[in-house]
């Protein structure tokens, strides 16, 4: 007799890349397979099949979430220029000429538009983890960005009329050629940035000069997975300079070059900063912020967190850098934005010139607004939202909107939560260094990538993160905030599976919660009251003193600690679940 729990609903289920694929695969045979009788709608969302499939993959998880109404994401590999050409490299039947945008991207915001769906992510509630501060106060840690350029130097503002967004270039043809179209309707705010490429390549040269006169191994931080032809060309600039001319000097003063994401980078430095350090930061809007965060940190450092921090980020209309056109010019010319026929910006650009055109959606953005206020009355949260008004049309709409959603929640008798608008830079400063007793932090998709990376951080780990994507049609999508773990990947691979080092407390829970949704929705008490048991017997296996190893030394009582591979821990967790 199958005395597995009978569950009606499908889940769908989207496989993902590396070691977190490791991991996935044996939860799911722990935790799903051996115990549930359910269907499961799988769908292979690795890198490799995305390009093998020319992203149709990703539009078939699209579709799957929408009809099923729930989902558990695993990490995906977001692959750069070399592991693009090692992958084609491997698949000579792939026409890497004709490839569709999605067989090469992140899938991740592809399928949080696709579903209108906005992310929250927050700390999962171990009781028995007391993380130690880095000592900040008195680093020797400074950041460097680019004072001109970028969204500082955008040209930004409200449609006023439905229509539709053109951006057009004249080169030496003098015949004007459409890059790129898209629909807005009155209110959405759009924007136009671009960075010239010789101010990018000065900006380098001072930049690693620096490092050389004050002998500081160097930083440098961009997103050039998201926005390739953005910040991956400036990051191909600067990488051009570092090797022809700095790579050697630095060696010999036995400095080292680190390259890492920007949001990554910033989790590792705050939570792990380096005694003397130069962070490049090219982007000015992130790099100002960081400037800001590590001047306040070396004077007062890192608090003891008591609060519940959360972070909301708007990701259902696609906007900012994430949902953008992005692309370096291909000869010197022209740029001109065309809003429903009218000209309405032109500026010049050089070849090699990173241009990055975005938009978002007024309704979208109300959507998200509106589910941040009822999130935080749910959960008694206090909100700092961080939008930069003063010379930012393109944030206005969100000041505009906070005030529209607070007469419709008073017209429905419903107080909206204690809330305060501020600077971004503010917001993450307050987060790190004044937090509150439980507060939600709203951030568009950059900042919160960046914000919730250091959070999740300095909580212990990513892997002791969750993170929710809800749509306003109920759609719900579980993942882990963290990545793939490529290096603990290579040893696993190194060793012929003998070394298998992760931690999966974070997919434990995104499953936990899909199935406690499920069970919710077909008014299933046993599959509930399972969920609700595997979440405790996660939380209970670390409160016990089994930990791996990310965080060690970080319970209440180290010396009690054991330290256990991943399949140590499934087991343990799989020994609590009575």
């Amino acid at each position: 007799m199958d005395s597995r729990i009978k569950v009606q609903s499908p889940l769908v289920i989207l496989h993902g890349d590396e070691m977190a694929q490791v991991a996935f695969e044996h939860i799911l045979e722990k935790f799903v397979s051996a115990r549930l009788d359910i269907q499961l709608e799988e769908i292979d969302l690795s890198a490799e099949n995305r390009l093998l499939t020319n992203g149709q993959v990703v539009i078939d998880a699209i579709d799957a979430l929408q009809r099923c109404g729930v989902g558990v994401k695993n990490a995906g590999m977001t692959v750069n220029r070399s592991q693009l050409e090692e992958l084609l490299c491997k698949h000579p039947e792939v026409d890497a000429n004709n490839l569709f945008s999605l067989a090469t991207k992140s899938p991740n915001g592809a399928i949080r538009k696709g579903i209108s769906g906005n992310i929250t992510r927050e700390d999962i509630q171990f009781r028995n983890l007391k993380i130690s501060r880095p000592d900040w106060i008195g680093r020797d840690i400074e950041v460097d960005t680019m004072e001109f350029g970028g969204i500082k130097d955008s040209f930004n503002q409200l449609s006023e009329a439905t229509g539709v967004v053109k951006l057009m270039f004249v080169g030496s043809s003098g015949d004007p050629v459409e890059l790129h179209r898209r629909e807005v309707r009155k209110g959405d705010p759009w924007l136009l940035a671009t960075n010239d490429v010789e101010d990018v390549r000065a900006w380098a040269h001072r930049f690693f000069q620096r490092a050389v006169d004050e002998k500081r191994d160097v930083y440098l931080g961009l997103k050039d997975t998201v926005i390739p032809g953005y910040d991956g060309a400036m990051r191909t600039v600067i990488e051009d300079v570092y090797h022809s001319d700095y790579r050697k000097q630095l060696e010999n003063l036995g400095l080292n070059y680190h390259y890492e994401l920007i949001d990554a980078q910033a989790a590792r430095i705050v939570s792990n900063p380096p005694k003397r350090a130069l962070w490049g930061v090219p982007d000015n809007t992130t790099g100002r912020k960081l400037f800001k965060l590590v001047n306040q940190l070396r004077e007062v450092g890192i608090p003891s967190r008591g609060a519940h921090v959360s972070i909301s980020r708007m990701s259902a209309g696609g906007g900012d850098q994430y949902g953008s056109f992005n692309m370096p010019a291909t000869e010197d010319g022209i740029l001109k934005v065309i809003v429903d026929g009218d000209e309405k910006h032109a500026r010049r650009v050089r070849e090699g010139d990173p241009i990055l055109l975005m938009s978002n959606d007024r309704e979208a953005i109300k959507d998200w607004v509106t589910q941040v206020f009822r999130d935080a009355s749910r959960k008694d949260k206090e909100v700092y939202f961080g939008l930069k008004r003063e010379y930012m049309e393109y944030d206005e709409v969100f000041s505009n909107v906070i005030t529209e959603v607070r007469r419709d929640l008073a017209r429905e008798h419903t107080p909206p939560p204690s809330f305060m608008i501020m600077r971004p830079s503010s917001q993450l400063r307050k987060m790190i260094t004044d937090p509150p007793r439980n507060a939600l932090y709203p951030s568009q998709n950059l900042d919160g990538d960046i914000f919730s990376d250091i959070s999740a951080a300095l909580g212990g780990s990513l892997a002791t993160a969750s993170s929710i994507i809800e749509s306003k049609d109920g759609t719900m999508l579980f993942e882990a905030p963290h990545g793939t773990a490529h290096d603990l990947y290579l040893k696993y691979l190194e060793s012929e599976g003998r070394e298998a080092h992760f931690n999966p407390s974070a997919l434990i829970f995104a499953l936990a919660n899909a199935l406690e949704t499920l069970g919710e929705r077909e008014d299933n008490q046993p599959l509930a009251d399972y969920a609700i048991r595997l979440k405790s017997a996660l939380t209970d296996t670390v409160d016990g003193g089994v930990v791996t190893a990310d965080l060690k030394g970080k319970t209440v009582d180290p010396a009690s600690e054991q330290v256990v591979d991943m399949a140590g821990f499934l087991a343990a967790v799989e020994g609590n679940l009575t």
